[in-house]
């Protein structure tokens, strides 16, 4: 499968330094904001979004983890079940602004299904959406507050996002199917 890399370490860098950025703008501050990190590189992007803000604020902004597995709406047998990975709320979310944060904006199912999670939580006074790439084919009435990248792609191309915390490197990579 070819693969063609299209944002690297540095291009990487500059998008969280520039949505981190725009966070605190929309929100007029860090007053009340909790970074969620979707597993698992929602949770590394998060905690990166984090430091850049206490970087130019000084400012600390609680990290969670939140594990969607349990609410996906694409398992369809008993037989199988997903692996369940540890979900950590920093804070109660009650009343506050949750910032989530993932790697890749698709169909949308998966943040539907990060928004039923954190109800379950509490209530939240707004759910924002940050994510490093946007690659359209929406299936849902979904879209991100936050986009590092907007990368239209074809329905036979995957984007995979590669992390030094998780894989070694960072890079965001369109993988043709053949």
């Amino acid at each position: 499968m070819p693969e063609k890399v299209i944002l690297n370490e540095e291009d990487i860098r500059r998008a969280l330094t520039r949505v981190a950025h725009e966070i605190v703008e929309k929100n007029h501050g860090c007053d009340g904001l909790v970074f969620i990190g979707m597993r698992t590189r929602g949770v590394p992007l998060a905690e990166r979004l984090a430091a850049e803000i206490k970087g130019f604020e000084g400012v600390e902004v609680p990290i969670g983890a939140l594990d969607i597995n349990l609410y996906r709406d694409d398992v369809f047998s008993v037989d199988w079940q997903p692996p369940v990975r540890p979900t950590f709320m920093p804070t109660d979310i009650m009343g506050k602004s949750i910032i989530l944060v993932d790697d890749v904006l698709y169909t949308g199912r998966s943040i539907r299904a990060a928004m039923d999670a954190l109800i379950d939580f509490g209530r939240p006074r707004s759910i924002q959406l940050a994510v490093l790439v946007d690659r359209g084919h929406r299936e849902l009435p979904i879209r991100a507050d936050y986009v590092g990248k907007n990368m239209p792609t074809a329905f036979d191309e995957d984007v995979e996002v590669r992390l030094k915390e998780t894989d070694g490197r960072d890079e965001v990579a369109i993988i043709r199917s053949d």
